[in-house]
């Protein structure tokens, strides 16, 4: 049951990032390119996708928050760090450069995958290969 509800929000991700035009590169890019505001050719879709998001799971994390145990079983994974560190740091202006650099994160491009364009499939392989460094890095 939880691979398959899994599986579901996984669809419904997807298919809402398809259908806000977020999985497009230049998008994401025209809303990150705040010098375009100036000349009118500012993109503000994306602030609007995200506030949209957090309206859908604000109360869902409320609801998760005092819950030992997920609706389909399993231990509850909601973070408990809330400590600000240079690990944090770094690993958000690594996220912010490579956004900023290509206008994919980590869900659009999975998304993006399906149209089996070359600089899609290079971002995820590269992601790929980040995140096992990270975890490499971890186990020394």
């Amino acid at each position: 049951m939880r691979i398959f509800v899994s599986l579901l929000c996984g669809l419904i991700f997807g298919a809402g990032l398809y259908i806000s035009g977020m999985i497009d590169p230049q998008k994401v890019l025209g809303f990150l390119d705040i010098w375009a505001i100036a000349d009118g050719g500012w993109d503000p879709s994306l602030a609007f996708v995200m506030g949209g998001g957090l309206i859908v799971a604000i109360p869902f994390f409320q609801f998760a928050k005092n819950r030992d145990e997920a609706l389909c079983g399993g231990k509850m994974g909601l973070p408990t760090n809330r400590k600000i560190d240079r690990k944090l740091i770094v690993g958000g202006l690594l996220f912010g450069a490579g956004w900023g650099l290509v206008g994919y994160c980590p869900g659009p491009a999975i998304s993006a995958l399906a149209f089996g364009q070359t600089d899609t499939i290079i971002f995820v392989a590269a992601m790929l290969v980040g995140m096992v460094a990270c975890r490499v890095s971890r186990l020394n």
